[in-house]
């Protein structure tokens, strides 16, 4: 097994780093620093790796940082992957998965969020880059006969998780006295998901390559499912929370109480995002199931011990 990365320094690259020594303590692991928007280096890694499957997780993240910086998405989110889906089809690779996200539901308010309905309304540009992966994956299967399969990850936490998602920042900054903002008034609804289930529904769908759906139709069109080797799924918890009990939960377990700075809404954000969970659940037996309760516990007690905390 083969990992790629290139450590920069969206955030703490101390934090990569020990979760990448984390791995390198597995047998058979091995990693390539390198960026995956250089041609070059993904040659060298798949030619490395002699690779039979494919699972990227690679990109730029980040709703309100796409706001900011747009060139890093089209670079990491669109290159980067195009990079990747060529490596795939000269490695004649089996399986391709690759993570997409819950953003590309966009301006939808039909909940849950199916992957049957259409998503042609994003609103943020990383939401965007996400959709064009689904589509330029999709062409790979058409015309290589590539599987893919795309997953839509609804809001990922737990241990080892980004400093810019809600829950770290939350955390560092009621312990330390400070205000947390909280947007659209406190009035958000997130499927929020715990980061083991994620992995869970990840492995468990890489042992299933995407077939070709022979039911589909041009007339009737399904956005989850192809006549080419191509699906999506949604990993979420199907179980949303409000973002003010999310807070609560937090401060239950941090033994102290947040002050809160309500904001509007920001833009590139929606107001709640549900996952409908009932394909994965049919396809691979698994659907997530961690409350916020135990996963916030547990990104706690990580928390404090990462950190050297009373």
């Amino acid at each position: 097994m083969v990992g790629v990365d290139d450590l920069n320094n969206y955030y703490d690259v101390r934090l990569k780093q020990e979760r990448l020594d984390l791995l390198l303590e597995r047998a058979g692991f091995k990693f390539k620093k390198g960026n995956i928007v250089d041609r070059r280096t993904v040659e060298e890694l798949f030619a490395l790796s002699q690779a039979t499957v494919v699972v990227h997780l690679a990109a730029q993240a980040g709703v309100r940082y796409s706001i900011e910086n747009p060139p890093a998405y089209i670079d990491t989110n669109l290159v980067g992957f195009a990079n990747i889906l060529e490596g795939c089809r000269r490695a004649k690779i089996l399986h391709l998965v690759f993570a997409s996200s819950s953003s590309v539901y966009g301006a939808n308010t039909t909940l849950p969020f199916s992957e049957h309905q259409n998503v042609d309304h994003p609103v943020s540009l990383y939401a965007a880059t996400k959709k064009a992966n689904e589509l330029m994956a999709h062409s790979y299967a058409h015309l290589y006969s590539l599987p893919c399969t795309g997953l839509r990850f609804f809001t990922v936490y737990g241990p080892w998780g980004r400093p810019d998602m809600a829950l770290f920042k939350f955390t560092q900054k009621i312990l330390q006295g400070e205000s947390i903002p909280v947007f659209n008034n406190g009035e958000m609804v997130r499927d929020f998901t715990y980061v083991d289930d994620i992995v869970e529904g990840v492995v468990r769908v890489v042992d299933q390559p995407a077939a070709s759906n022979p039911k589909w139709t041009g007339a009737n069109p399904d956005p989850a499912t192809s006549a080419a080797p191509y699906r999506i799924f949604n990993i979420g918890n199907n179980r949303p929370e409000k973002l003010m009990r999310y807070i609560e939960v937090l401060e239950g377990c941090l033994g102290k109480k947040a002050i809160l700075d309500l904001l509007p809404m920001q833009a590139g954000d929606v107001p709640a995002t549900t996952a409908d969970v009932t394909e994965l659940s049919a396809a691979v037996g698994f659907r997530p199931s961690t409350t916020i309760e135990q996963g916030i516990g547990n990104f706690v007690a990580w928390y404090k011990e990462y950190y050297k905390i009373e």
